[in-house]
């Protein structure tokens, strides 16, 4: 006699997630956060179980975040051993920011032909947040959120340029160059970054595209200056976790 199915109530129920447990899109993006803001410096080794406890979740799931990061090339995992934030050499740095200065040209001749007032508006407030960050504490002391808020500027200008797809690489490349500048200590001048930020913004609402794009190009040449890339200066002391799981 075949086996009556028993009514949904009555089957056994798979283990429900912890009420607290977090996704996989909210592990990566705390976790690129945790690395643009320079909480998790280059060579950090990412422990999967130790990350599966913090977010209350399986190493499955924190694998796929780290993953999602491996592709945004913000951390490296390497075989047998681990997931690490990256270290990019001299030579990434000068693609990335080489790259930045291609695509973002295109961003601003999109962001003037496309912008409306609401856009202008929202990149000005944008510009008096970094002047009010910059207020309230000394630049000697620097603050990692005052540098987020910088580069963050660069993203809104792409997310509101009408280009998805470009916005999306131009958030990855910033990120990129918050762990570039990081790994290779920028004397960047957060007063001039926020100036320069102003005096594009002005060049963009006069319709003034190439002057908007030679600014924005100067620009990401003067942060590109500001980093020691003359020699290969990585932190060697970052590189020990590696070497004693080599």
């Amino acid at each position: 006699m075949p086996r009556t199915k028993k009514p949904v109530a009555e089957e056994e129920a798979a283990p429900a997630a912890p009420a607290n447990a977090a996704s996989i899109d909210s592990i990566a993006q705390d976790i690129a956060t945790a690395i643009v803001e320079k909480r998790l410096p280059p060579g950090t080794w990412l422990r999967e179980e130790a990350l599966g406890r913090v977010y209350s979740v399986s190493r499955t799931k924190v694998r796929a975040a780290l993953l999602t990061l491996s592709k945004d090339k913000l951390i490296e995992i390497i075989p047998d051993k681990g997931a690490f934030v990256c270290q990019p050499s001299v030579q990434d740095a000068r693609e990335v920011f080489a790259v930045r200065r291609v695509l973002e040209s295109e961003v601003v001749r999109l962001f003037i032909a496309n912008a409306k007032p609401a856009d202008y508006q929202a990149l000005e407030q944008h510009i008096r947040f970094e002047r009010s960050a910059l207020s309230r504490q000394p630049v000697a002391t620097g603050t990692s959120a005052r540098e987020r808020l910088l580069g963050d500027f660069h993203v809104a200008l792409a997310q509101a340029a009408g280009n998805k797809t470009l916005a999306e690489l131009v958030q990855e490349l910033v990120a990129r160059s918050s762990l570039i500048a990081m790994l290779y200590h920028s004397s960047n001048d957060p007063h001039c970054s926020t100036d320069e930020h102003g005096d594009f913004l002005k060049l963009c609402k006069a319709g003034k595209v190439e002057a908007a794009v030679a600014s924005m190009c100067d620009h990401l040449s003067r942060i590109e200056a500001s980093l020691e890339l003359g020699t290969e200066k990585v932190d060697r002391q970052l590189d020990l976790v590696k070497a004693l799981l080599a």
